[in-house]
């Protein structure tokens, strides 16, 4: 039960409300109880001055000690209050009762001071609950002696009576707010939480087959609102990483079996007669060596596409870039003189530059390599780098015979090709095709880097991509 957060909230909302009535009740409590007290202290002082003076100015008259004190107490009205005045030993020369009865009490004559007002509380003559607050002063004649002791008393009956109410008022009050308030609680908790509930009723039934569906979305403003189109936008990315992968998973299959079924066929034609030419012999190895080359290629850029996937971290050193650029030129030479094509690469300064020296040189061949596949025999690639202030702009230009419009928006997703025939040659697949991952890899390379790839143009006169590499890494290494 206390699992839920409807209780815990209840409970949190509960407890912290009680703990602040009681705190208030207390509070309150004593507050009035100081001040109704002060109160009585005020008028007990009020009281025993005017009796004081009163005294005084019969004796100042002349009169007789108990006629002065006879005199002072009856001129004297004070309401709900007992008085009383005693000799310098204790003895009662005269009082006068309170309505309700009581006298005024002296305390031991040793606890009262010579020179100020002494403020006590007695309790009842007859052992009830019902106490007194009494004050109490030595009266001087002629600043001589202290003939008198005076006495003025107060029940605290009408006080304590009133507190009791007050507390049995809080008594009841404050578990019955506790209760309209965790019934109140547990109904807002519930209901706030309700769209918390459709969520997870729903959440509960999406999986991997159905990650088309969405959460409901109650108040998009609210917190539980933002919540569930953060999930929703969650559930999109997934949506769209698992079909990604399931168009990875098919396209890499169907990739990988071309050329194991051209080679079965190969083998199994070659190995169904007797006898055959050394000839055939060395073309269907020859086959099959064109298609293991294609299906290693092919693996090797599934393992870069995995490694991109993985977020693993880059090797990165200080090496220069003009240096990278020229030997990549000079290892894609050999392939381009084989198709007829004249790579070019312009000289350059220095350019020293902090990367990984594998994966931008792959990034470099990616490039060089689809150059050379897409420009027809005679034609003419160009290499160029460039400093712009802050990064390096290489530039990988071609004469081929451009992109299409239509297919220039989708050369950097995976597996795809402008024209799968282009991985054909007569009709049968050979090792240079192309399995639609170089530019996607090459791609993943410059973002891993901290910059991008972009095709700057395609029409029929050529194509032009260009890597944008910045010079200080986002690290901020040079």
């Amino acid at each position: 039960m206390v699992d839920s957060i409807r209780t815990r909230m209840t409970l949190w909302h509960v407890g912290m409300l009680g703990l602040a009535l009681v705190v208030f009740s207390a509070g309150v409590f004593w507050l009035l109880d100081r001040d109704l007290s002060h109160q009585i202290d005020q008028s007990l002082r009020a009281s025993v001055e005017s009796l004081t003076l009163s005294l005084l100015h019969e004796r100042a008259e002349g009169e007789t000690e108990e006629e002065a004190a006879h005199s002072a107490v009856s001129e004297i009205h004070l309401h709900n209050q007992a008085v009383a005045i005693f000799d310098a030993r204790g003895r009662l020369i005269e009082e006068k009762e309170a309505p309700d009865g009581s006298h005024a009490r002296l305390p031991s004559i040793d606890q009262i001071p010579v020179d100020y007002l002494y403020i006590f509380t007695a309790g009842d003559e007859n052992g009830s609950n019902d106490s007194q607050r009494v004050a109490t002063r030595r009266v001087k004649i002629n600043d001589a002696h202290a003939p008198y002791l005076v006495a003025v008393s107060q029940s605290l009956e009408t006080v304590t009576d009133g507190l009791k109410t007050l507390r049995r008022s809080f008594l009841i009050a404050v578990p019955l707010a506790l209760l309209l308030s965790g019934l109140s609680g547990f109904f807002l908790a519930r209901k706030s939480l309700a769209p918390v509930v459709e969520m997870s009723e729903r959440a509960r039934q999406i999986s991997a087959e159905n990650l088309d569906q969405r959460l409901p979305v109650t108040n998009p403003r609210d917190e539980l609102g933002r919540l569930a189109r953060a999930f929703n936008e969650l559930l999109s990315r997934l949506d769209a990483s698992f079909k990604l992968q399931r168009r990875f998973m098919a396209d890499a299959s169907h990739e990988l079996r071309t050329p194991l079924s051209v080679m079965r066929t190969a083998t199994q034609v070659t190995l169904e007669m007797g006898s055959r030419e050394e000839s055939e012999y060395r073309d269907a190895l020859a086959m099959i060596d064109d298609q293991t080359r294609r299906l290693s290629r092919i693996v090797d850029d599934m393992f870069t596409m995995a490694r991109a996937d993985s977020g693993r971290p880059l090797a990165l050193r200080n090496l220069y870039l003009d240096e990278l650029i020229n030997e990549t030129v000079r290892a894609a030479g050999a392939l381009a003189v084989h198709k007829g094509v004249m790579i070019e690469a312009a000289r350059t300064p220095e350019a020293l530059y902090n990367g990984d020296e594998d994966l931008l040189r792959q990034m470099l061949l990616n490039l060089l390599d689809n150059a050379i596949k897409h420009t027809p025999p005679g034609g003419v690639i160009r290499v160029n780098l460039a400093h712009l202030n802050t990064f390096y702009q290489v530039v990988v230009a071609d004469t081929g015979e451009g992109i299409p419009t239509e297919a220039q928006l989708h050369v950097f997703e995976r597996f795809y090709r402008v024209d799968k025939s282009r991985s054909r040659s007569n009709g049968k697949p050979n090792a240079n095709g192309g399995a639609g991952l170089g530019l996607p890899i090459a791609l993943w390379i410059a973002e891993a880097h901290g910059g991008t790839i972009k095709l700057i143009y395609s029409d029929p006169a050529g194509s032009a991509f260009a890597v944008t590499l910045p010079i200080l890494r986002p690290d901020g290494v040079a």
